[in-house]
């Protein structure tokens, strides 16, 4: 249900990164559509401040302590279904956007939206309505075309992977054990360049890698070559 028209929107933002939550504070409260009635440092405080404020809709951050953006929004939609999630993150490959809508997000925006676009997507969430940024819709659709295809190797994907990788993370490593660069694989992945940067920094974390280099023998010492 949409919020009177007599009133702004009440909206609760929640984000790790204390620059860019103030940022979107202010950036949104000027707005005269627009009332921020609470912000959150991870997904614990999200759901604390929701229950405590009642806003029509909440803009979270997918990647966050304590609870992540796609728990909290499960969360959240079995709590408060009556609060619109609006997703606004760096992240738009497919898995990241289908577990979040999955779980119950209304709308997902990278955060190179600007506050109109983002305003005007709290509006249309609110309503029901939902909304994805252009890139994330390109995304999901270049990841349906690319499932059509040639699956990938049975034994990789049914395969136990070491020190807690994930399977996208499992992928991207034996890409760059291919000799792939970034671009490459962001390419052949459909993913934005920093998401890929992202997921080697977690490969780097898990595999205890220095560089690339390390990361390439580690996929080459546990088979993911």
């Amino acid at each position: 249900m949409s919020a009177p028209a007599d009133r702004p929107l009440r909206v609760v933002v929640a984000d790790d990164q204390t620059t860019v939550r103030e940022g979107l504070v202010l950036m949104l409260g000027l707005l005269p559509d627009i009332d921020i009635v609470a912000s959150a440092s991870d997904g614990r405080q999200a759901l604390d401040r929701v229950a405590e404020h009642h806003p029509d809709a909440i803009l979270l951050d997918l990647h966050m302590p304590v609870l992540d953006g796609t728990e909290t929004t499960r969360r959240l939609t079995a709590e408060h279904p009556e609060v619109a999630v609006v997703v606004l993150t760096t992240y738009a490959d497919d898995t990241s956007v289908l577990e979040t809508l999955r779980a119950g997000a209304r709308a997902y925006l990278t955060k190179d939206a600007d506050r109109l676009h983002i305003a005007r997507t709290l509006h249309s969430a609110v309503a029901g309505l939902s909304v994805l940024d252009p890139k994330v819709h390109a995304t999901l659709l270049a990841a349906a075309a690319h499932r059509t295809g040639p699956p990938a190797r049975p034994d990789a994907a049914d395969r136990e992977l070491p020190h807690g990788l994930t399977r996208r993370e499992a992928e991207i490593l034996t890409l760059m054990a291919r000799g792939m660069t970034n671009a490459e694989i962001a390419d052949t992945l459909f993913l934005s360049g920093n998401t890929v940067k992202t997921h080697i920094n977690r490969i780097f974390t898990k595999t205890a890698s220095r560089d690339r280099v390390a990361a390439i023998r580690y996929a080459r010492d546990h088979g993911l070559d």
